[in-house]
């Protein structure tokens, strides 16, 4: 079936379309929070780029990156159609990245960035690493 808006119009309406954010992955780093007795986090503070997760106390914020929205070194598989439009989209979306962690770095927090994939396959290296920077000692759960 052919496309009845011309491609300005299709860009226009496909423009004013809004992400919701990372959800799905956010809720697997929630549950793995909870799960192991991490608590003093907190969703979405307006801060600079709008972390996933932020620990205010032990100034931590965490952000939970989409492994194609961010290029993902491991797993990022660039589309072929278009491929200019999302080499740019994606190098964007990386400089963002790199100039929000800058500002945060340079107001005193520690900036952690997980991966969509890593949090997939190795949520035990995901914890740890997470624990290093909040530290914490090894979870409730580890220790039976």
């Amino acid at each position: 079936m052919t496309d009845v808006m011309t491609r300005e119009q299709r860009s226009v309406c496909m423009s004013r379309i809004r992400g919701r954010g990372n959800e799905a992955t956010e809720l697997k780093l929630m549950v793995l929070f909870r799960g192991e007795g991490i608590m003093g986090w907190r969703r979405h503070l307006a801060l600079p780029g709008r972390p996933d997760f932020t620990f205010p106390l032990q100034r931590v914020v965490i952000f939970v990156d989409g492994c194609f929205w961010h290029g993902c070194p491991r797993c990022y598989q660039a589309p072929k159609h278009r491929a200019a439009f999302w080499r740019n989209k994606i190098e964007r979306n990386r400089a963002r990245d790199r100039e929000v962690g800058g500002l945060l770095r340079a107001r005193g927090w520690t900036v952690v960035r997980v991966w969509e994939c890593r949090l997939r396959k190795s949520q035990d290296a995901v914890l740890a690493r997470l624990r290093k920077w909040l530290g914490r000692r090894p979870s409730r759960t580890s220790a039976t």
